[in-house]
């Protein structure tokens, strides 16, 4: 079975309660339910993790290289994080950058994603279906 590593970082670990007008009430519990039924569907299998520590971000990102997969909500190491970029850059596992809320309409610094060139793709805006959407794209088939 394929393997997908749902990896998010930080403050993350705080949804449904954290600024629900920005990330709605949905807990990061009930995402991962969601997405390990999805998976089921498809043949797939997630590994989640979450961490408000860079360095852990990094050695998960590390340890999800032979996946089919990485589902990354980097938080807000995505504006700055040259270490999670590098170790995106260094494994082969297709990475899709989520964010749950339209960052392009938020701050400016959040318009900048440091780890976005290395990704495969970026889903943003669409709430915790961003994850979903993540999946299923991790889920077809590739050229």
């Amino acid at each position: 079975m394929r393997r997908i590593a749902v990896i998010n970082g930080p403050n993350l670990n705080l949804l449904g309660t954290r600024e629900p007008d920005k990330y709605g009430f949905e807990t990061l519990e009930s995402i991962n339910a969601r997405l390990a039924r999805l998976a089921a569907e498809l043949d797939l299998k997630c590994e989640f993790f979450q961490s408000n520590s860079e360095g852990e971000l990094v050695s998960a990102v590390q340890r999800a290289a032979e996946t089919a997969g990485v589902i990354l909500n980097a938080g807000a190491y995505t504006h700055y994080s040259i270490a999670i970029r590098d170790a995106i850059a260094a494994i082969r596992a297709p990475v899709v950058e989520v964010h749950i809320s339209n960052v392009h309409s938020r701050e400016e610094f959040r318009r900048v994603s440091v780890i976005a060139p290395v990704c495969a793709g970026i889903i943003a805006g669409f709430g915790s279906e961003s994850y979903i959407l993540a999946l299923r794209a991790l889920a077809a088939p590739r050229p």
